[in-house]
């Protein structure tokens, strides 16, 4: 890996923007009052803090099943390579932006020290078990809006992860991915078939097709900047593993095939940044993740009535009419960084339209 472009990535890689505001709720009153809040009629403390509990547990367990995806394709690429390339555990750790309190505690990039802190690590809230303990916190402060099933669910899998870390994660990596992987599946498709799709079921949507945006984009950025040891090795073998690693991470490498065919990277890029109806592209987590503020406000769509919906529109808008061409002529890295950036601010949005406590008045 090239020393100047780690660098160049460390310094503009930093984690996620995590702008949650933890809390127990005493009363449950309906969340539907949460999107009339946002269109300007009040904003309860309790439903605000409901919104960011659904929000933040759908993200958190996106996140751990991003970070099991990561992990499981390197474990294949690192086999596929046979020491083809000197390193590869180092982009684990550079796209999750948490290089810093890594080299702080583990120093040496090895494969066993990148799995502990990715998986177990306990002061690492982006490890696999951080998250899915934060996912089970928020779920537990809102269990009279989810249903029994999906607490039970999420209960299962901590419970499950918190077993497992009791053994080094390099002693069982496989079974660890795939049980990630599974229940990841199970909680969603129990989300999607047990709870109403009213406006709690859309705040976890929002935080889902967010966490999986930003991944699908720091995936994209890593692959093009530190994976690839030589611009001599673009168009080689070497070089079709890699894109094709990176589709695996996504789950995407069959529907690729199937409507791409073959692998360059500009078609690659394509599918995961402006693919239509691939569900981990990152303009298809736009398109939806807008649709389901929306739903939430019952702003029409074509306009909007706060920030966090003018941010999102602003950001669909411009994908649907950018092409890979426009993409290339930018330049890869470039455009990736904006949007990042642009997907950080309109978190931030998100958090000031529907999780932040009101300001009491000071008095005089």
């Amino acid at each position: 890996m090239h020393d100047d472009a780690r660098n160049d990535l460390a310094a503009r890689r930093r984690p996620e923007l995590l702008f949650q505001r933890p809390g127990n709720c005493a009363t449950r009153p309906p969340l539907c009052s949460a999107g009339r809040a946002a269109r300007g009629g009040g904003r309860s403390e309790v439903l605000s803090r409901v919104a960011d509990a659904v929000f933040w547990m759908s993200r958190y367990l996106e996140r751990a099943d991003n970070v099991a995806r990561f992990i499981d394709v390197n474990e294949h690429l690192t086999l596929d390579l046979q020491g083809a390339v000197a390193e590869q555990w180092g982009p684990l750790v550079y796209t999750t932006g948490d290089h810093e309190p890594y080299f702080k505690r583990y120093g040496e990039l090895t494969r066993s020290n990148v799995l502990q802190f990715l998986t177990f690590d306990a002061d690492n809230p982006n490890s696999i078990l951080g998250c899915v303990q934060r996912a089970r916190e928020n779920a537990r402060a809102i269990r009279e809006i989810i249903s029994s099933e999906m607490w039970e669910q999420i209960n299962r899998f901590y419970l499950l992860m918190r077993d497992a870390s009791r053994a080094p994660a390099s002693d069982h990596v496989r079974r660890i991915v795939e049980d990630v992987k599974l229940h990841s599946h199970l909680i969603q498709g129990v989300l999607d078939t047990t709870m109403s799709h009213g406006e709690a079921w859309h705040f976890a949507n929002i935080g889902r097709l967010i966490e999986r945006a930003d991944k699908t984009s720091r995936i994209l950025d890593v692959k093009y900047y530190i994976l690839l040891p030589d611009t001599r090795d673009v168009g080689t073998p070497l070089d079709i593993v890699q894109w094709s690693a990176l589709l695996k991470s996504a789950s995407a490498l069959e529907m690729y095939r199937k409507s791409k065919g073959r692998i360059t990277p500009a078609k690659v890029a394509e599918f995961l940044i402006l693919d239509r109806d691939f569900p981990r592209s990152m303009r298809y987590c736009l398109v939806h993740a807008e649709e389901s503020l929306h739903e939430i406000t019952g702003t029409p769509a074509g306009s909007f009535g706060n920030r966090a919906e003018q941010q999102l529109g602003r950001m669909r808008a411009a994908m649907d009419f950018t092409s890979i061409d426009d993409v290339v002529h930018q330049g890869l890295h470039e455009f990736i960084d904006r949007y990042q950036t642009e997907l950080n601010a309109a978190g931030e949005a998100i958090y000031d339209v529907f999780f932040a406590r009101p300001e009491l008045p000071v008095a005089s």
